[in-house]
């Protein structure tokens, strides 16, 4: 019976703390939000009713910095511990980046729209095809069938960073695009990976049997068949691309620019697009948030 009392208990508090939130003391609303931010996401459901029951603007305000408090804590949690033991679950960390704007959003729309890209690329696959064969059919089905493109007119929005967004228009950033493609073929076991280029991302077709693991030693790169740039419609280049994309940047021609990158670089990316876009803006406090996060890794 205890835990049952305790339960009761707390709910008792809850409906307390909220009877504090017009208080005009601005001390007692620190304390009250304090509470609240320790009893967690369970407290947010009665925070919103209580919203919805308000009229004052103020206390309408103050449970809607409570419920961001609330769900930004456990965000910076969730995504230190995928980092730590779950970063294998690219689909995982971009779902999580995605809770950042968009707490409420459905995650199992997300997995049926990628389950249906997936489907419709299996459907057209057989053993006998060539890697390029295989690259030349995902991007049939997601460029022409599916009709994702890049997001040309509007490249820096922030929408382009959130793969809700990204599934639902049909057109993202370099990055989101990439991140869409290689989760298709992880899921077809087809072996495309994140290149974390400066000013782009790309993919690359990885030789099956190749160990990829020193992201220092270039002579690697010729364990990669070829790349794919999913931003312009899944265009197949080589390391001699790479090459003078490099040269016109006047940069160093390092490894790590021709190998695969991991999903914790793959999420910091993400996270440097969202903190440009959003200073582009003005959202200073988003900001602040999205470099708060990006500690996390």
């Amino acid at each position: 019976m205890a835990p049952k009392r305790k339960k009761e208990m707390s709910l008792k508090e809850v409906i307390a703390l909220i009877t504090l939130l017009d208080d005009p003391d601005e001390h007692i609303y620190s304390q009250v939000r304090d509470r609240f931010v320790i009893l967690g996401p369970p407290a947010i459901p009665h925070l919103e009713t209580a919203w919805e029951n308000s009229f004052d603007a103020i206390m309408q305000k103050r449970i809607e910095t409570i419920i961001h408090t609330i769900q930004f804590e456990t965000l910076q949690r969730a995504l230190k511990a995928w980092a730590k033991d779950e970063q294998d679950d690219l689909l995982k960390g971009t779902i999580l980046l995605a809770r950042y704007q968009y707490p409420d959003f459905d995650e199992n729309k997300i997995r049926k729209q990628l389950a249906q890209i997936k489907q419709d690329v299996w459907l057209e696959l057989h053993e006998d095809l060539t890697a390029l064969e295989k690259v030349k059919i995902v991007n049939h089905i997601l460029f022409e069938v599916h009709q994702f493109s890049g997001n040309i007119t509007n490249y820096h929005a922030p929408q382009n960073s959130f793969i809700n967004n990204v599934l639902e228009s049909k057109k993202g950033n370099p990055l989101m695009l990439s991140v869409v493609y290689a989760l298709i073929c992880k899921e077809l076991n087809i072996p495309v990976y994140g290149i974390n280029l400066p000013q782009h991302f790309v993919l690359a077709y990885v030789n099956e049997n190749a160990n990829l693991i020193d992201v220092n030693n270039k002579t690697l790169s010729n364990n990669i068949l070829f790349y794919i740039n999913p931003f312009s419609k899944g265009l197949i280049f080589n390391q001699k691309d790479i090459d003078s994309f490099l040269k016109q940047l006047n940069l160093e021609a390092e490894a790590k620019y021709y190998l695969p990158c991991s999903n914790v670089e793959i999420i910091k990316r993400c996270l440097h697009n969202l903190i440009y876009s959003y200073e582009k803006l003005g959202y200073l406090e988003k900001v602040q948030e999205l470099k708060d996060l990006e500690k996390q890794l």
